[in-house]
This record gives structure tokens, C-alpha cells and sequence, in this order.
């Protein structure tokens, strides 16, 4: 089944899509600089950084679901 998207539908889930990602990139930024320093100072805090070194990935999974929700028109 091919779905027929508007060229706005399509440019709307691709900003939302990218946002996600790029909002996951700069929260990683400096939750892994920091993480690293903790880790050479503490190396059992690894579980703990990872933990939150994983957290803001729900942002591209977020933005994933926004972008293809727009795209098949559930909305």
C-alpha cells in the first residue's frame, strides 16, 4: 500500500525527525565528557554514567515516532 504524502507532511516529519537527532547529540556531548571524567576517577560508576549516557536516546525515538506518525497521516 503506497501512501501519497504532501510535500509539507514530508518536510514536517524530517525537521521533527532531526531535531531528535540532533537533540540527542548535544545532550550526549556532555553527559559523555563528563561521564569520562567520572569513569577515570571512579571506574564503578560505569553502570551508573552508561545509565545516563543512554537516557537521552529516547529523543531520536521520540522524534522517530513524531516523524512517521506525520508521514502516514495518523494526526
Amino acid at each position: 500500500m503506497v501512501v501519497a504524502v504532501s510535500p509539507l507532511y514530508a518536510v514536517a516529519a524530517s525537521i521533527a525527525i532531526a531535531g531528535g537527532l540532533i537533540g540527542t547529540g548535544m545532550a550526549q556531548q556532555g553527559i559523555g565528557a563528563a561521564g569520562m571524567g567520572i569513569i577515570a576517577e571512579k571506574p564503578e560508576k560505569f553502570g551508573q554514567v552508561l545509565f545516563f549516557f543512554v537516557i537521552p536516546e529516547t529523543l531520536w525515538i521520540i522524534g522517530f515516532v513524531l516523524g512517521l506518525i506525520l508521514l502516514l497521516q495518523i494526526l
